[in-house]
């Protein structure tokens, strides 16, 4: 007789797998040539020299290599990768406008809620354009821009020349150089010197269409004495053929700046999902990272942090929960290049079902680097015997003035913790969600409320489908 399942009944898994129908005002060619870039640079009507950067991207592109380690990436073959489609509707800074199976669509997923109750200012990207964007009228006084890309590149184009892709260039790997040249949608954000925005601004990413690549840019500028909260959200329903995202992340953190980056990456299972998300930061400045990584059929993500100046802090806080045909290369990687400069490390991964949770990580202190600090520790939990967790902690340390202490634990739930539990008269399937959950907790408290609790519904859905 099979055990009743205690967990969590009420929660559909059918919110992120909502299928609409593909429509599109434009859609390129499969596969990755010139002429498509050509086409996509057209259809936004880019500066020259944006053109300019595409193409050369493209040429790096063709002249690299796959990475020689991590994940097979067999599965992906961009000749079947639609790397452009384009919405069938126009951005809209009014939530009413946006088409009814769009807005019916971030609705579900909680994005309207979330900005009328608590956030500063919202984006929303459908395939690979923004179809929505707003930002509270007290900060424009203050300022503080926030936009898409596409529109920063035509309204801020000497900042977006300043910056764009300089912190991540295109000869950093393969799939930069893609994202170069295909690139589409994204965030820009720039907070000018002293100004505190106090409440979140949030940009949330939704992929649609089979067969598709989503390549958003986010370039934030945070400037002098500045903070900023920046929420990031990611879904996209389940296909059968292989879907592709491979965007990119450029922090700027100025002197005495603080900036928190928030995400929670919650793909289908047919996405390879390869981002690539860095930071720099300028004296006495700090960059926070929390990142949930829970989707994907294959991720490859280390959100890099270069400690540039005298005293820069960086702290970063993940989890990662791998299921059934799940290979999650997820870490984070971190270069001291400043005297008296810091950084924390805490992760979490967690694997079942054969799932595979790996965690890939880099500190590297350089020779001028004195008087830093580094504490890394990394936690992965195995529900089952035929789960997979590795740790691949990389050390390179050019100074012997510095402090630099890492630690790792792999196990599987303890049968004495779940009896004990289940002495107690709570069940074996909810005894071990509360171990799991009991697990994830420190990462889940440093979410905002409803991406924790966006955590904790997947974490419980995730172990309905292994437990009972």
């Amino acid at each position: 007789m099979a055990k009743k399942k205690t967990i969590v009944e009420d929660i559909d898994r059918r919110i992120y797998d909502i299928k609409n129908e593909d429509k599109f005002n434009y859609k390129s060619e499969k596969g990755l040539t010139k002429e498509i870039i050509l086409d996509i640079s057209r259809k936004k009507n880019e500066p020259g020299w944006m053109t300019d950067f595409r193409l050369k991207s493209l040429e790096t592109y063709e002249a690299m290599g796959l990475p020689t380690w991590g994940p097979n990436l067999d599965a992906l073959d961009m000749n079947n990768i639609v790397t452009y489609v384009k919405p069938d509707t126009e951005m809209k800074g009014d939530w009413s406008e946006v088409p009814d199976e769009i807005k019916d669509t971030f609705d579900k997923l909680g994005i309207p809620k979330a900005e009328h109750e608590y956030l500063a200012g919202v984006g929303a990207q459908y395939d690979s354009e923004v179809v929505y964007h707003s930002i509270k009228e007290e900060l424009v006084k203050q300022g503080v821009i926030y936009t898409d890309m596409e529109t920063a590149v035509r309204e801020y184009e000497d900042i977006i020349k300043q910056y764009f892709m300089k912190l991540v260039p295109p000869n950093d790997h393969k799939f930069v150089a893609l994202h170069g040249a295909v690139w589409s949608g994204g965030s820009f954000v720039y907070v000018p010197e002293g100004v505190q925005v106090d409440i979140p601004l949030q940009s949330y990413f939704r992929s649609n269409s089979p067969g598709a690549g989503q390549f958003e840019h986010t370039l934030i500028i945070v400037e002098k004495g500045a903070k900023l909260h920046f929420i990031e959200g990611c879904s996209a329903p389940k296909y059968n053929v292989t879907n592709l995202h491979a965007g990119c992340v450029e922090l700027y953190v100025k002197e005495d700046a603080s900036l928190r980056y928030s995400t929670i990456e919650n793909w289908s299972r047919n996405m390879m999902n390869l981002n690539t998300k860095r930071a720099t930061v300028d004296k006495n400045g700090t960059i926070e990272w929390i990142s949930g990584s829970f989707g994907s059929k294959v991720s490859m993500l280390y959100p890099m942090s270069i400690l540039k100046g005298e005293g820069a802090k960086s702290e970063f806080t993940g989890i990662s929960f791998a299921g059934k045909g799940q290979v999650l290369d997820t870490g984070t990687k971190v270069v001291h290049a400043a005297p008296y400069t810091s950084s924390t490390i805490n992760t979490k991964s967690i694997s079942k079902g054969g799932g595979e949770a790996i965690y890939r990580g880099s500190v590297k202190v350089t020779s001028n680097a004195h008087h830093s600090q580094s504490t890394i520790s990394c936690e992965s939990l195995m529900l089952d015997d035929i789960s997979r967790s590795d740790t691949i902690p990389a050390l390179d340390i050019m100074n012997d003035e510095v402090t630099i202490g890492h630690e790792a634990k792999i196990g599987r739930i303890s049968d004495e913790a779940i009896f004990y539990l289940m002495t107690r008269g709570i069940s074996e399937e909810e005894a071990k969600a509360m171990i799991v959950r009991g697990f994830a907790e420190p990462i889940a408290k440093e979410l905002p409320l409803e991406y924790a609790v966006e955590m904790n519904n997947l974490i419980k859905l995730e172990l309905e489908g292994s437990i009972g």
